[in-house]
């Protein structure tokens, strides 16, 4: 399970939306102040991302809570963005040039231009299984559990 603290900014019956930061990795690091990475990372804003959740909980405005999604939902999201336009790709330029070679026609611009095309479309089937995947409940991301909130403490002397 990925997980992620966010805070709660929106509260509507057993809706809730939560706020996280994206961090960069760079922050964990001792090599921070010498990383010309890590002060590029310090340079620039970092997004904040919303997401909408349903839950029973009893939550209150500014709560921090932690979410999470399965690993195994992110790698099969990534496979599709990566693969489904890599084989669109592949499988039109092999059977454009086949195509075109039993035709008689050797110029490989053709195949090319099949390729592209046969890219897109890939592109276009994987954009549209994720977004058929994103209405599926099992890949909503989850509350865990709601973090115990910070309890002011006077120092005395």
């Amino acid at each position: 399970m990925i997980e992620e603290i966010a805070q709660v900014t929106q509260i509507n019956g057993t809706h809730i939306t939560v706020r996280s930061t994206v961090k960069s990795s760079c922050s964990g690091c001792q090599q921070l102040e010498n990383c010309g990475s890590g002060q590029i990372a310090k340079a620039f804003n970092h997004k904040a991302v919303e997401f909408s959740l349903v839950t029973e909980k009893k939550l209150t405005l500014g709560d921090q809570v932690l979410i999470g999604l399965p690993e195994k939902l992110l790698l099969s999201a990534a496979w599709q963005v990566y693969m489904w336009p890599l084989f669109g790709l592949i499988l039109t330029s092999l059977l454009a040039q086949w195509a075109l070679d039993s035709l008689g026609i050797s110029h490989e611009l053709f195949a090319l231009a099949f390729g592209v095309v046969g890219g897109y479309v890939g592109y276009k089937l994987a954009q549209n299984r994720q977004s058929a995947c994103q209405l599926h409940e099992g890949w909503q991301v989850k509350l865990i559990k709601v973090l115990p909130s910070n309890i002011p403490v006077e120092v005395i002397n």
